[in-house]
């Protein structure tokens, strides 16, 4: 037998109950800001590591698959170790890892501690949220899911970006790993004071081996190719082939073996009789792509076609939390006071988001933070209103047995969304960008007068300022060269700003039909199952001499439903 968490924190002492939800939420902090620690600081960590980028992306690989490892491995975790032992030992073994990662600069030692931050950043995120779920009512789930999300969530699609652009600016990229260590702690310290919920006993499962090293090295797989195909070209280089096949066939094997399992495998199948969770699950994909694809574009076209400054990029989207927030809890209100379905705040959610997107489409070389704000407030208020919805969607209706199962899957989907949709984002910029350089170049020659007169005017301004007239004609046209780059950068993001908009055009309708045809088939379900139950004791009423007849009109309905009395 083993514990795990379903009762209520006792009602005579709220404070607890605080210190517990405050103690997690700080604990999703210490993940939020170890997850995002490359995509401001990767060539500060370069250069004092000396790694080649072939090297350097492993200390991405191996945080990002061990973190989805953790997700899978952690609702088992939570069935053998008390709940709050393992969120608080999950968080101290973070913390740890960056202090170590703070004074090193070997690169072997930072991937090592790399994975332990993501294996223990998983798991802490499934842990936490389902502590969270399963100590307190269903109807106070709307607001303590919204604070759950301002560190999950929010945080690192725009506190930490700003944190470690700043540490980065003022102090150095080592600062960043430093600055969790205090925050491991406190989360440690109120989790420790914090009242412990009543574990009950339930039945043991023994561990699926097998299945955790098909899923583990099928998500290893996938991580690498969504990491780093753009890079290689994709299927072009024989690497990226042989570890899509790799990944592909260990992801059928697991299917398979977890369906030969019956019951006793990694995957719990119970989930997917929920039709919400199965809705919510496909979304997490869409949603994941959404947060992590435009988290990525922003701040990418902040620092590579405006030129801002790691704290200007990371700045950039310190004003949409905020909204994010409030978006959070306006939607946390009205279904929670205002009894509003989580369904109704979905749609908003996905038209601010595509609005905010298509604005930031319009951009230039020229643009400034207060041109993109509009709409950098808008996606956060959008972000607000759909994350919250689809958590309560999800797990609503799962029981206490299947729930943290549930949302190890959903943070799955959500995370491999995301990585699916930076690697299509980067290889639409990346191909935009190859392809504007040609049209624009094949446009830009000496014989066009206004590129004749371009290049004399930068001439000539080279010149008087002392420059002799040969090297000035060619700085001149290297300028111009410059030019061409930087215009043909903007018209690939811009491009891709309106690929993340059109994402939810194409999504939309798909999403709809999903969800009518799975409540449809929840409702013939129910209609099957209800008439096979009114039929079962009209048959054992009957009279023999009715009886043969009546079962053979009943037969037919009963094999319709499964043959189930």
């Amino acid at each position: 037998m083993t514990a795990a968490v379903i009762a209520i924190p006792s009602r005579s002492r709220p404070a607890t109950g605080a210190l517990l939800v405050a103690g997690i939420v700080l604990a999703s902090l210490t993940e939020a800001i170890a997850s995002t620690v490359l995509s401001l600081g990767r060539g500060d960590i370069i250069g004092d590591t000396y790694a080649t980028p072939d090297e350097f992306a492993w200390l991405d690989v191996g945080y990002t698959a061990l973190k989805l490892i953790g997700f899978m491995t952690a609702p088992w975790l939570l069935s053998r170790i008390n709940p709050r032992s393992l969120i608080v030992g999950a968080t101290l073994v973070m913390g740890m890892a960056c202090a170590i990662a703070a004074i090193t600069a070997r690169l072997d030692v930072l991937v090592v501690l790399r994975i332990i931050q993501g294996f223990s950043g998983g798991i802490l995120l499934v842990g936490g949220q389902a502590i969270i779920f399963l100590a307190y009512p269903r109807h106070q789930q709307p607001l303590l899911q919204a604070l759950f999300a301002m560190g999950a969530v929010v945080a690192p699609a725009t506190i930490a970006p700003a944190l470690q652009g700043w540490l980065l600016d003022s102090q150095s990229w080592t600062w960043i790993f430093f600055s969790i260590v205090p925050v491991a702690l406190a989360a440690a310290g109120l989790l420790l004071l914090a009242e412990c919920p009543t574990p009950v006993k339930v039945a043991r499962r023994p561990f699926d081996w097998l299945g955790l090293s098909l899923v583990s090295a099928s998500l290893f797989c996938f991580t690498y190719v969504l990491s780093q195909g753009s890079r290689w070209d994709w299927f072009e280089e024989p690497r990226i082939m042989l570890l899509t096949s790799i990944g592909a066939a260990t992801m059928l094997a697991f299917l398979g073996q977890q369906v030969f399992a019956k019951g006793q495998g990694l995957l719990d199948f119970t989930l997917f009789r929920s039709d919400d969770f199965c809705f919510a699950f496909i979304v997490s994909f869409v949603a994941g792509a959404a947060l992590f694809g435009s988290a990525f574009l922003i701040p990418s076209f902040a620092v590579s076609v405006l030129a801002f400054t790691p704290t200007g990029a990371g700045q950039l989207l310190l004003p949409s939390g905020a909204l994010f927030i409030g978006a959070l809890l306006i939607a946390a209100f009205l279904v929670q006071v205002c009894r509003v379905p989580p369904f109704a705040t979905v749609p908003f959610g996905i038209l601010m988001i595509m609005v905010a997107m298509w604005m930031l489409s319009g951009s230039t070389s020229e643009s400034g933070a207060a041109d993109m704000m509009a709409a950098i407030l808008l996606r956060g208020l959008g972000l607000g209103f759909l994350f919250l919805s689809i958590t309560l969607i999800a797990f609503g209706n799962l029981s206490n047995h299947n729930l943290a199962s549930g949302i190890g899957l959903f943070n799955t989907g959500r995370q491999l969304g995301g990585l699916i949709g930076v690697a299509g984002l980067q290889t639409l910029i990346d191909n935009n960008i190859a392809a504007n350089v040609a049209v624009l170049g094949a446009n830009i020659t000496a014989g066009v007068p206004a590129v004749s007169e371009r290049l004399m005017t930068t001439t000539a301004m080279l010149a008087a300022r002392g420059m002799d007239a040969v090297a000035a004609s060619r700085a001149a046209t290297s300028l111009l060269g410059k030019v061409v780059i930087g215009q043909s950068s903007v018209i690939a993001f811009d491009t891709a700003f309106n690929a993340v908009a059109l994402l939810f055009v194409v999504a939309a309708p798909i999403l709809v039909a999903i969800k009518i045809g799975l409540a449809r088939y929840a409702k013939m379900h129910t209609e099957r199952s209800s008439l096979t139950l009114t039929a079962t004791p009209m048959l054992q009423a009957s009279t023999p001499d009715m009886a043969p007849g009546l079962h053979q009109l009943i037969q037919p309905l009963s094999m319709v439903s499964g043959g189930k009395n």
